[in-house]
Formats: C-alpha cells, structure tokens, sequence
C-alpha cells in the first residue's frame, strides 16, 4: 500500500507541474486545434473529429477498466464506486460523444499528446483507486462524499447538456461557429468547460485524494483558459454577442 502511495505522490506531482506548464502556455495562445485551426493552411495530418475524440478519450476507460479487471484484490466498496464514476464520464467521451461530435478535424500531433496524457492520467486514477486508497463503510456518508458526488453529476449534466446545445447550432456538415444560447450559455461563453470543471472538482471532494485534486487542477489549467479565449473570440467576431456574458465563471469572470 505505501508503495502505491508513494507511486501516486510522484505521479501526482508530476501532473500538477504540467498542469502548470499548460497554463502558461495556454494563457497566451490557444491550441491549434477547433475554431484556431487554419484549415487552408499547410498544417500536420487531420484525423476527423469524431476519430480524434473515439482514439483519444478511449485510454481514460480503457486503463482503469483493466486495472480493476487484473487487480488480485477486491477493493472496498467506495473505491468501486468512484473508479466506476470515472469511467462513466470516459465512457460517455469515447462512445457517445465522440459518435456525436460535428467538430473540425485535428491535427494528428494533438491526438497523440492527448492519447498519452489520457493513458498517463487513466493509470493514476485507476491506480489510486484499485491499489492506493481505501475507505471506511462510513464514507458513503461522509458529507466530502456526497456533496462530491452531487457537484459530479451536476457538472456532468451541465456538461453534456452544454455539448448538446453546441451541436444544435451547426447543420450536417456545418463547420461555421454561431452565438451559444440556452442553459448556462446565457451567463457563460464556456458553459461545457465549467460543467467539466465542476465535474473533476466533484470526485475530487468525493475521492479526497491527490491524484483527484490534481488532475481538477489540471483541468481548470487546460481548459479554463480555452474558454477566456472562446469568449475573446464571440466577443470578437460577433457585434451583437451579449455583453453581460463572462468567460467561464456567471457574473464574475
């Protein structure tokens, strides 16, 4: 156990200190890769969008899956539980929205970096849960634990009801950006990323592990600055985009 711990801890740390580095990197310019895409100009290979999301998103199910599968121990009810969550939400990414996606293609260097940070951050939360933590019977009513799970799902409705918003702007084969409108689009230029934030700040509550906290961080890091840019970018190309909106956080930022 002490050995998993340790494993975690420096595996942990290493996704806070990326974490970081992409938020300096990001603050200043977005990645290339959805409406900052030039599509005319000379760029890397593209992999269709819904082919970028199925290959990259699958490692974040797929790892912890197999960890739990080959783990020789059982593991405790709640860590079933809260590696079952994670899951969930990959599952969703991988067969469902990635089906459903009618976003640019990528270009092929950023699907490979996104199929090794997923690889990387499936096995550290995978790992936590099947070798590096263990609750009591009473977490399931530990308040860390439900208030956790209550903001998960309620990110995660934010977030998937969000993506559905987005995807009614475009018609079949549609690539031009439109003005977001309904649900916390009306507060927010971002509203899928917060619901994403606030999904990883819940299992991280839930969880109460290191691993969880860093990869919310990272998180708020990599895609926090993606939608003070997307709000940049309405307020830019659209005169009548509301003014009233903030970027990522209703009525302040």
């Amino acid at each position: 156990m002490q050995c998993s711990q340790d494993m975690d801890f420096y595996l942990s740390s290493l996704l806070l200190l990326i974490g970081f580095l992409i938020l300096w990197i990001n603050i200043s310019t977005p990645y290339e890769y959805g409406r900052y895409l030039d599509l005319k100009a000379k760029t890397s290979f593209l992999c269709p969008a819904k082919h970028s999301w199925f290959i990259q998103e699958l490692p974040c199910f797929l790892v912890p899956v197999l960890l739990i599968l080959h783990s020789p121990q059982p593991g405790s009810p709640g860590c079933k539980l809260l590696c079952f969550l994670f899951c969930i939400h990959y599952f969703h990414r991988t067969f469902i929205y990635a089906a459903l996606t009618k976003g640019r293609p990528t270009p092929l260097r950023i699907v490979i970096q996104a199929v090794i940070f997923c690889t990387f951050n499936g096995f550290l939360q995978g790992h936590c849960m099947v070798y590096g933590t263990e609750y009591p019977a009473t977490w399931f009513t530990d308040s860390r634990f439900t208030s956790g799970i209550l903001l998960f799902f309620i990110g995660m409705g934010i977030n998937i009801h969000s993506d559905h918003l987005l995807r009614k702007l475009r018609k079949p084969g549609e690539l031009t950006y439109k003005i977001p409108q309904g649900g916390l689009f009306n507060y927010v230029s971002g509203a899928n990323f917060l619901g994403e934030i606030v999904e990883w700040i819940g299992y991280a509550i839930a969880t109460w592990t290191l691993p969880a906290f860093s990869f919310a961080f990272f998180t708020l890091c990599s895609i926090g600055p993606r939608a003070y840019h997307h709000h940049r970018y309405y307020l830019q190309v659209f005169p009548d985009y509301p003014k009233s909106r903030k970027a990522l956080i209703p009525f302040i930022f």
